[in-house]
């Protein structure tokens, strides 16, 4: 018995390959009742190299606001900083930028 080829064709229903954007993540910094907002001032000026009035405006938003969008990346980046912020005693999470 001789082997019968067929012919493939592409179906218009097939899986798109086209790949979903890559929407970048954030780090959150949430207020708490413990940490001087100086401090909070210091670890942005500190960690992410931000100037004085960058990290103050940042700071004013965590304190009044309640959070403050700290940084933006990559998952494994924005994790690194959570943890980071974890480690000076921030309240930090990270989150989809949507």
């Amino acid at each position: 018995m001789e082997p019968v080829e067929t012919e493939r064709t592409e179906s218009s229903e097939a899986p798109s390959a086209v790949p979903e954007p890559d929407v970048p993540w954030v780090t959150i910094v949430h207020n708490d009742p413990v940490n001087l907002m100086s401090y909070v001032t210091y670890v942005f000026q500190t960690y992410f190299g931000y100037s004085k009035g960058k990290a103050t405006k940042l700071m004013e938003d965590v304190h009044y606001k309640g959070r403050a969008v700290v940084s933006s990346g990559t998952r494994e980046e924005m994790e690194r900083d959570v943890q980071a912020m974890h480690g000076y005693g921030l309240w930090a999470t990270l989150s989809q930028d949507r």
